[in-house]
């Protein structure tokens, strides 16, 4: 509970001593042997004597057959002594029965809703909370940090779907008006996924996450999660690594010895040297027990760099010849790992238009990824939203669209 709710509970007791203070003097009377025994408990309160006004109530309540508005006052009275004692739970009760009362002023619905809310939220009646938040909210409150605990409750009252879906709304609302969802939304988004054991709720909610808060540990996790979809293509790995690589996640030697092999396999020899150089420069590779097998892949890295280059452009001539577009997109993705995208994409754009391609969709998110490297956003965008098909291509897609909104440089 913050200082701040804290004194929002304060300035809610203080409230009811100051509209119990003028009862006298209201239209509606109270008998004068209620009223004696409320002044006193009145003047007990003053004094922070909680023990001494409780006992004056009793007395008040001992008179019996109290009016509606004695019965009001009663209330109020009751809720500022509990309040004072720390007593949240005979608080809760009293402020009830003030807010059933038909004596309430219709100005003071509100604040006092509000009040109830927070002391409800203080006395860890979760349940209470969320219930009183949607009367807070039916009777026409507004204030942010009130409204704020609504998803919070829910959750902490262990009504996570509910809580999901409260959180959804809000989100989705902040982003419609172009404003940043806050941590504590996202993240309570994703708890709530977990808590029912949600993992496609739970990926959504990491791609929610990693747009606004693209940190490294996020990313993994939702790569990760992606990749281990069932149906996920194997073909697909590279492009796994890929992404990895770009977001920063790859933290271990395995990944970039892989990943660099993978490259070959697929024939890409300058793009295993990028995953070869890197592992070196973070160290992660030439050390170790692993340092020699390391050496060889690097060698055999450079070798193939070398034989790959000498046959670039034959090899581009022959997938000019194909009948389908496989070979030119392959060999227009081989210049962009090059570093020559203004040359490589022109020939990924003719091989996707060609047709007839074995993966069509993978080749379409290849076109896309030349296109972030490029830096060319929009039509990295449009390109990725043209991805289909349920073989991990379309999924990978929506990752790199959603690196792009979280304005990640390419590498």
């Amino acid at each position: 509970m913050t200082n701040k709710t804290l004194f929002s509970l304060a300035a809610g007791a203080l409230l009811l001593l100051s509209a119990v203070q003028t009862f006298s003097a209201e239209k509606q009377s109270v008998r004068p042997e209620v009223g004696a025994a409320l002044q006193a408990a009145q003047k007990s309160l003053a004094a922070k004597q909680y023990q001494e006004a409780e006992a004056s109530i009793a007395k008040a309540e001992a008179v019996g057959k109290l009016s509606s508005y004695e019965q009001y006052v009663v209330a109020r009275l009751k809720s500022s002594a509990a309040i004072g004692k720390g007593d949240y739970k005979g608080a809760l009760a009293a402020y009830e029965q003030v807010i059933a009362s038909p004596e309430l002023p219709a100005a003071e619905k509100v604040s006092t809703l509000d009040s109830y809310v927070k002391l409800a939220y203080a006395a860890k009646d979760y349940a209470r909370t969320a219930d009183a938040i949607q009367k807070y909210k039916a009777a026409g409150g507004t204030a942010a940090e009130t409204l704020g605990l609504y998803a919070q409750s829910l959750y902490l009252a262990g009504k996570y779907k509910e809580a999901g879906a409260e959180l959804s709304s809000q989100i989705g609302a902040q982003e419609a008006a172009g404003k940043r969802p806050s941590d504590t939304q996202l993240q309570l988004l994703a708890s709530c996924a977990l808590k029912q054991n949600d993992m496609n709720a739970y990926v959504a909610a990491l791609e929610k996450i990693v747009v606004f808060t693209p940190k490294k540990e996020y990313w993994l996790d939702l790569v990760l999660r992606t990749a281990g979809k069932p149906g996920f293509s194997n073909n697909l790995d590279l492009d796994v690594y890929r992404l990895r690589r770009v977001t920063g996640t790859m933290e271990k030697s395995n990944d970039y010895m892989e990943a660099a092999q993978l490259a070959l396999q697929a024939g890409y020899p300058g793009e295993a040297q990028k995953f070869v150089d890197e592992g070196y420069q973070k160290k992660l590779l030439g050390t170790g027990d692993e340092a020699s097998r390391q050496q060889r892949l690097k060698d055999l890295v450079t070798r193939k760099l070398a034989e790959d280059k000498a046959t670039l452009a034959e090899g581009e001539k022959a997938a000019a010849s194909q009948p389908a577009g496989d070979a030119l997109v392959s060999t227009g993705l081989n210049y962009v790992a090059y570093g020559q995208a203004d040359k490589g994409i022109p020939l990924m754009e003719q091989g996707v238009k060609k047709g007839g391609l074995k993966a069509a969709e993978q080749a379409k998110l290849h076109l896309g990824y030349a296109y972030l490297v490029a830096g060319k956003k929009d039509q990295a965008i449009k390109a990725f939203s043209a991805v289909q098909g349920n073989d991990g291509a379309r999924d990978l897609a929506r990752l790199w669209t959603l690196l792009l909104r979280s304005a990640v440089p390419a590498r």
